[in-house]
């Protein structure tokens, strides 16, 4: 009997094609609705946020620091974020890390001044993985009543849900633009040292492909628009009616409030635990 063949193995560029770069965005964008944080109401995950995203540039305590980001990290976890982002993620805190030890090491610091420089590394850490943790765990209606409930304007906040709902159509036309020109250009018969030649050929029909694909994007929103219009939507918007019955299936519940209380405890440890291991 025949053993049946193992699936081939994916290599790392086969991973990295555009299909799967689309995928793992739309991902990111529509998040998960099973997730730890996904259980809370938008508004105290907004407001959660936003502390989380202010209050790092005036703690310059590296213990905080490091216990916050420790925290965030987790709910990260549970947040299921894509794969894509995290690599870009650890891409920029990697280039971020090398260019503060090769500027410190030039003007003579040495690491010691590498390390005080490190702060600013921990800071914008803790809120890139809040920012990828709050709102890979919400999908963009949540968001856009969320912040239409918190008093934005009511077209601010169509326009995120409308941005989040046109991620996937652009990613796709763009797509497909790129292999419009592909199969209309000629490529390089010889690749050149690395591949160079390729290079500049693909970034070349990249950067050609974004002025069709800026017109095709006006004219569906202004389509848009019109459908939206002939509905009623400037009409209903202003209507509290209206507002009122959408916005009717937010609500805050104990465990949102827990939660907040949560934290508030967790920051207060870590400012108490700092100040007694360095008192």
């Amino acid at each position: 009997m025949e053993l049946a063949e193992r699936p081939r193995k994916e290599s790392f560029w086969e991973k990295l094609s555009v299909e799967r770069i689309k995928m793992e965005l739309l991902r990111t964008a529509y998040g998960h609705s099973r997730t730890f944080l996904s259980r809370f109401d938008p508004r105290i995950l907004i407001g959660w946020y936003a502390f989380f995203a202010i209050a790092p540039w005036f703690i310059h305590d590296k213990t905080v620091l490091i216990g916050l980001l420790l925290a965030i990290a987790i709910l990260t976890y549970t947040s299921k974020p894509s794969v894509l982002v995290l690599l870009v993620l650890a891409f920029g805190l990697a280039t971020d890390t090398a260019y503060m030890l090769i500027v410190a090491l030039a003007f003579g610091g040495g690491l010691s001044a590498a390390w005080a420089l490190s702060a600013l590394t921990l800071k914008l850490l803790v809120i890139a993985l809040a920012s990828i943790a709050v709102f890979s765990s919400m999908d963009p209606e949540k968001l856009s009543d969320a912040l239409l409930s918190l008093g934005m304007p009511a077209q601010f906040s169509f326009g995120v849900a409308y941005g989040y709902r046109m991620l996937p159509i652009l990613i796709e036309e763009y797509h497909n633009l790129l292999y419009s020109f592909r199969l209309r250009g000629r490529a390089p018969s010889r690749k050149g040292w690395l591949g160079w030649r390729m290079l500049v050929y693909t970034g070349k029909i990249a950067v050609l492909a974004f002025y069709p694909l800026i017109l095709n994007t006006a004219k569906r929103t202004r389509t848009t628009v019109e459908a939206l219009e002939v509905k009623g939507f400037t009409y209903a918007v202003k209507d509290p009616k209206v507002k009122r019955i959408k916005l009717a299936y937010l609500k805050i519940l104990p465990r949102d409030w827990v939660f907040l209380a949560a934290s508030a405890i967790y920051v207060g440890f870590l400012f108490w635990a700092s100040g007694r291991i360095f008192s």
